[in-house]
C-alpha cells in the first residue's frame, strides 16, 4: 500500500435522473468550466477570473438544469468540459468550435491547436456528449427538449442587456412562440424573442437532436446575475416548470 489515492476517472458528461419517466429532456451544453487533464495539462492559459466568467461556461445554468429536470420529472444531461476546450453547441465544421478569442480574452491553449488536437477533443469530449444526448432523446417517441443556457448582462463595449430571460428558436416555433407569449404575461419579466442571440446555428445541439427528428424544443437563456446562487437557480426552475407544462398541454404538443 502506497497510501496514494487513485485519481477520479474523468467523464465528459453527467446524466441526472436517467430513469425518470416523463417526456421532458433538459440539456445543459455549457454546464462546466472544466479543462480535462489531457488538454494542455488541464490549463488553457486563461486567468482564473476569466475561467469563472461566461466565456468559459454558462454561469448558473447547471443548477437550473438539475432543478428543472427534477421538477419536470425527466432526465438531464450536462457537459463536463468548458466551451473554451470545445463547444458542444456548435457543428463540427463551425469555425467557432474551438475559440481562439472570446469577448476580448485570448485563449492561449487554443491559438496553436492542430487538427489532431481538435480531433482528440472531438473524440473524447464532444462526440461522447452528443452520443449520450441522442440516446436520451430517443428513449421516448414524444420527447421534448429544453436546453438551458445563461448570458452575461453586458458584453465588453456593448450596451447592457435588458432581458431577464430569452427564448431561442429556429424553424420549429411550436413550443417557443407560445412560451414567449405566456412568459410575457408575467409582469416582472422582460422576455427576449430570439434574444440575446438568434436560435439558428446549423449543426448545433438543438438542430442535431430536436429539429432533425421534429421533436418539440426550446432553448432558454437566463441572465446569469439572476441565477448566481443555488436558491435563485431552484426558484427559476420551480417557476419555469409549471409554465412549460401548461404551454405544452395547451398547444397539444
Amino acid at each position: 500500500m502506497t497510501g496514494k489515492t487513485k485519481p477520479m476517472m474523468y467523464h465528459p458528461f453527467q446524466i441526472v435522473g436517467q430513469d425518470r419517466p416523463e417526456r421532458w429532456l433538459v440539456t445543459c451544453d455549457h454546464a462546466s468550466n472544466c479543462v480535462p487533464e489531457f488538454v494542455n495539462g488541464g490549463c488553457l492559459g486563461v486567468a482564473p477570473r476569466d475561467m469563472a466568467r461566461h466565456i468559459a461556461y454558462d454561469v448558473g445554468a447547471a443548477g437550473v438544469t438539475r432543478a428543472l429536470a427534477e421538477a419536470l420529472g425527466g432526465p438531464a444531461i450536462l457537459s463536463n468540459f468548458s466551451r473554451l476546450v470545445i463547444d458542444p453547441n456548435r457543428g463540427e465544421d463551425d469555425p467557432t468550435l474551438v475559440m481562439r478569442l472570446y469577448d476580448g480574452t485570448i485563449i492561449p491553449g487554443n491559438r496553436h491547436a492542430k487538427p489532431e488536437d481538435i480531433d482528440r477533443r472531438l473524440n473524447r469530449l464532444y462526440r461522447p456528449y452528443h452520443t449520450a444526448l441522442a440516446e436520451l432523446a430517443a428513449r421516448r417517441a414524444d420527447t421534448v427538449i429544453v436546453s438551458v443556457h445563461s448570458f452575461t448582462p453586458q458584453l465588453r463595449g456593448r450596451p447592457p442587456r435588458p432581458w431577464h430571460i430569452g427564448l431561442l428558436y429556429a424553424a420549429d416555433q411550436r413550443l417557443a412562440k407560445p412560451l414567449i407569449a405566456r412568459l410575457a404575461q408575467e409582469p416582472d419579466l422582460c422576455v427576449g424573442d430570439n434574444e440575446p442571440y438568434t436560435g439558428h446555428l446549423p449543426g448545433d445541439a438543438i438542430a442535431r437532436h430536436a429539429i432533425a427528428y421534429e421533436r418539440p424544443n426550446v432553448l432558454i437563456e437566463l441572465r446569469n446575475d439572476l441565477i448566481e446562487t443555488p436558491a435563485q437557480q431552484t426558484a427559476w426552475a420551480l417557476r419555469l416548470a409549471p409554465i412549460l407544462q401548461e404551454v405544452a398541454a395547451q398547444t397539444g404538443l
